[in-house]
């Protein structure tokens, strides 16, 4: 097996000094394999190749050739069929072959290349394919008698195959679909036609997804009820193709295929159907379509920034940069810098003009008193308000309200401190009913003690967080019953005695 450092050696034909020229050998191997060539000679090799620029001499070629089968994307062997003399058989002459690393690698570039070529589709064709094979499916699942198998299992094939398409571009789709980054390097004039394109296309996709949406999802649940044994049918099927083994492999095969079948299936259903606790992916889809066209809006409307000439700061600094660096001396760089940023001496917006009345106007920020700016000026920029000055609005009432209902708060807390810091044992089960600003001190506290509780066999004691209060818990016997009524319920669980003391009171 080849090594994590050998398998790496076969990209680096893709950035070494003669990528095009390693690229465009391999590109020609790679088509010479589909089309059934097995090896290729180095002067055919010169011939075939689409150079992306001069065509190399083929001592060139023969280097590269030799270089990629050190990577291992090529594979080589002595060529004899062209040997006439003895000469001939001890000079080096070799066929190429790909590798099998060498076409892994192609696939996985050509893979990649189409994925980053993709462009997101919202394929309306689709729906239609997909209503027409579970109408299809459904009349085969309507026969009366045994179903056509094979037919099931074509029509099941086709609709697996365009179903992932939609989701494949779908999900291409979603992750956005507004080009953000090519519009904002595009034209005035490409923005508005591609603008005019995007809308179309959203309005006539949105408008399929609505018609057709409601028939699919109508025909998946007539086809429900039937489907399972269908697709039992299917895997079985399929199952025949399997490499032999005994019944035990055969059956788990069969039960393999049919749980695939099965997945795909839910899938497919929760595309139209919604789940449990999930929206179906067509609305999700819908959604996103939608959220397209204020996208494209906001990359407009960066475009029109940018052409009205709006101060980019990034750029200022740059630019600002730039000029600090063509400075010839350190004295004209502190004027640039006192210029650009106002570093000036700016003493008659402050609180206490008389501090430094006599206060030279060259005298140094750092040897000169500390000088009190108004608050305003630095948040807003100015002294005061432009404008009439706001009226006084008396709030004498709302501040009434707010002490009656702290006082009456505090009022409700002391009453219950009074009642339950006592700093006596008493049961849970003899607090009687209690209010609610009682209950509410009694769940804090009990949580509190709860929470340092590490077995509810053994007494706990806690300080509240706040000082005040001394709680102690004790457990009883494990059949014990307390209730403790409130004007909102019963709180009910194993008796304790509870000894709450107020610290001062120790």
């Amino acid at each position: 097996m080849q090594s994590v450092v050998d398998n790496a050696a076969l990209f680096r034909h893709v950035t070494a000094d003669k990528a095009l020229l390693y690229r465009n050998i391999l590109d020609l191997f790679a088509a010479a394999k589909r089309q059934y060539r097995l090896q290729l000679r180095p002067d055919e090799v010169l011939f075939e190749a689409a150079w992306a620029s001069s065509v190399p001499r083929i001592e060139d070629v023969n280097a590269a050739l030799v270089q990629l089968t050190e990577w291992g994307n090529l594979q080589s062997q002595p060529d004899t069929a062209r040997v006439s003399s003895l000469s001939d058989f001890y000079r080096a002459r070799f066929l190429y072959r790909l590798s099998a690393g060498g076409e892994a690698i192609e696939t996985a570039l050509v893979a990649f290349s189409n994925s980053l070529r993709r462009r997101a589709e919202l394929q309306s064709v689709a729906l239609e394919d997909i209503a027409s094979r579970l109408g299809m499916l459904k009349a085969l699942l309507d026969t009366h008698g045994d179903i056509d198998v094979p037919k099931v299992h074509e029509v099941l094939r086709d609709l697996v195959q365009v179903f992932e398409k939609l989701a494949d571009n779908a999900q291409a789709f979603m992750a956005g679909v507004a080009r953000t980054l090519e519009l904002q390097q595009a034209e005035a004039a490409a923005v508005a036609a591609y603008k005019r394109r995007l809308i179309d296309y959203l309005e006539r996709f949105l408008g399929d997804l609505v018609r057709r949406s409601d028939g699919i999802s109508s025909l998946i649940l007539q086809i429900a009820p039937r489907i399972n044994a269908a697709l039992q049918h299917v895997a079985e099927r399929e199952a025949k193709d399997a490499a032999p083994g005994d019944e035990l492999e055969a059956s788990q095969e069969r039960v393999r295929r049919w749980r695939e079948w099965l997945d795909r299936w839910k899938g497919l259903r929760g595309w139209f159907l919604p789940g449990e606790h999930t929206r179906p992916q067509v609305e999700l889809l819908r959604d996103k379509a939608r959220t397209a066209i204020p996208q494209l809006l906001q990359a407009i409307a960066a475009i029109n920034d940018r052409r009205s000439g709006r101060s980019d700061r990034s750029a200022d600094f740059r630019v600002l940069a730039g000029w600090f660096a063509a400075c010839e001396i350190e004295d004209d760089a502190h004027r640039m810098a006192r210029a650009t940023f106002a570093l000036n001496p700016a003493r008659h917006f402050v609180k206490n003009p008389n501090l430094d009345a006599d206060l030279p106007a060259n005298t140094p920020w750092a040897e000169a008193p500390p000088v009190e700016i108004n608050p305003r000026l630095r948040e807003y920029g100015e002294m005061t308000p432009r404008g009439p000055l706001p009226k006084i609005r008396s709030r004498a009432a709302e501040r009434e309200t707010l002490s009656s209902l702290f006082a009456e708060e505090f009022r409700q807390v002391e009453a219950a401190r009074q009642r339950l810091a006592t700093g006596r044992p008493m049961r849970l089960s003899e607090l009687g009913e209690l209010d609610p600003a009682a209950f509410g001190l009694f769940l804090g506290l009990l949580g509190e003690a709860l929470g340092e509780q590490k077995n509810p066999e053994v007494p706990v004691e806690r300080l509240t967080g706040d000082g005040l209060l001394l709680v102690r818990l004790e457990p009883l016997a494990s059949d014990s019953r307390a209730e403790v009524r409130t004007p909102d319920g019963v709180f009910s669980g194993r008796d304790h005695l509870l000894t709450i003391t107020e610290v001062g009171l120790q």
